[in-house]
């Protein structure tokens, strides 16, 4: 071998050591991962050495996790539902009527007071509108339906302007909707759901036959696709005619107009709502200061009103969750605190054998995590099949997120975690010499 030069020796002695700090990085990362791996390993042993305590202490957890789940599930579902049936107004639609959305008895009776939404306000509104691209007037009321001898009871008959199917998308599945000159001429004219044509028109052609409700007679001329139904009421139980026929033939002085309003594009629905909301109080002479007299519901505050109904039911699920969980915290403690009383000689034995006081703390820290993620797990299938089963035998609408899957295990395990660190930090401060000498 060749001698290393003198000016050499300074650069080799730098240049070693940094060398030798990647082996040894990885190894204290491999001797982590070991750690890890083997005090996983004797948790998950501790969990089938005592399998029947161990399900006994994870009944908190378990119910915990099966009520969170199950409940979000619930309001996941119904919120979904709730977006798709009832808060689905149209694209960009919103609602101006005279009562709007009402939550008190109080209200209501103020709400009498209030004047009637009319056909020529209806009229000063599509001339002075400028942000809204077509507006959509309804009256309605209910009634029993005829063909020949058969009866459908109340049915929703409502008059509708031609524009109504553009406005609330509804897509006809034959003939045609009402058109400009059904309204003008008052023509006896129907549009009907499918509920209408399975009673009356079961495997036959609908178009042109006729309907007689109350004492008037009408040309059917156009079906609705099947819609289904919200909150088990059907949504194909409808009659539309045109609303001038429905003013001659069903009209009275109480009848307030319900207005669709579909805004231009979805940036400008709320200058929208204002614009309405200000033409309007102007055409009725309202002070600045004064409540509106009228009501404008959109898509936001349906959805709004059942978040706020539906939030009073998800704290209740969290307190129920909470106690539940704070119950089967203290059980896992408790039972971890007696494991490690019985365990005694071998934490000094493990002391004794080279292992710190953070291998005894992670070791039994991983116990009760494991065990409390355990019970998450258990609770997470148990939701699953209670879902399932409620699916199956109701109508109620549930759908499980993995949100509320990683969140009731997140929440879980933490539990665990947070209630094993008093029983670890016991064990690792016993003394090893009179843990050995301990009965084991």
């Amino acid at each position: 071998m060749g001698v290393v030069p003198i000016e050499r020796l300074g650069t080799i002695g730098r240049v070693v050591p940094h060398a030798a700090r990647v082996p040894f990085r990885l190894a204290r990362f491999r001797s982590a991962a070991v750690t890890t791996i083997e005090t996983f390993k004797l948790s998950l042993d501790a969990l089938r050495a005592h399998k029947l305590r161990s399900f006994l202490t994870l009944l908190g957890v378990i119910l915990a996790v099966t009520t969170l789940v199950v409940v979000m599930s619930v309001v996941n579902g119904l919120t979904f539902y709730v977006a798709d049936k009832a808060a689905n107004l149209g694209a960009n639609v919103y609602v101006l009527t005279r009562f709007g959305i009402i939550t008190s008895n109080d209200e209501w009776i103020k709400a009498q007071k209030r004047p009637l939404v009319t056909m020529d306000e209806f009229a000063k509104l599509k001339e002075g509108m400028h942000t809204t691209s077509q507006i959509a007037a309804v009256l309605g009321t209910s009634s029993d339906v005829r063909s020949g001898n058969e009866l459908l009871e109340d049915v929703n008959v409502q008059g509708v302007t031609p524009n109504y199917s553009d406005v609330r998308n509804i897509v006809v599945a034959s003939g045609r909707f009402l058109t400009e000159a059904d309204e003008t001429h008052h023509s006896p004219v129907a549009f009907v759901g499918a509920d209408l044509i399975r009673k009356f028109f079961y495997n036959v052609d609908p178009i042109g036959k006729t309907i007689r409700a109350g004492s008037h007679s009408y040309t059917v001329v156009g079906v609705a696709a099947v819609i289904g139904s919200a909150f088990g009421q059907s949504q194909d139980r409808f009659m539309y005619i045109p609303l001038g026929t429905y003013s001659k033939e069903w009209g009275n002085q109480r009848d307030s107009l319900t207005l669709f309003l579909q805004a231009g594009n979805a940036e400008i629905m709320e200058s929208s709502e204002d614009e309405a909301r200000m033409l309007l109080r102007a055409w009725r002479h309202q002070a600045w200061d004064s409540a509106d007299s009228f009501g404008i519901i959109g898509s936001d505050s349906i959805m709004g009103l059942f978040k706020q109904l539906t939030g009073n039911i998800f704290m209740v699920a969290v307190g129920l969750t909470a106690i539940f969980l704070v119950v089967g915290g203290i059980v896992i403690m408790n039972i971890m605190l007696a494991s490690v009383t019985e365990r005694t000689r071998e934490i000094g034995l493990r002391r004794s054998l080279g292992a710190r006081k953070q291998h005894i703390v992670l070791q039994f820290v991983t116990e009760s995590a494991v065990l409390a993620a355990t019970g998450g797990i258990i609770g997470i299938v148990l939701a699953y099949l209670l879902v399932a089963a409620a699916r199956a035998a109701t109508s109620i609408p549930m759908r499980t997120s993995m949100g509320a899957v990683i969140l009731s295990l997140s929440v879980s395990t933490a539990v665990g975690l947070f209630f094993g660190i008093y029983p670890a930090m016991r064990a690792a401060q016993l003394d090893p010499i009179e843990a050995l000498r301990a009965d084991g």
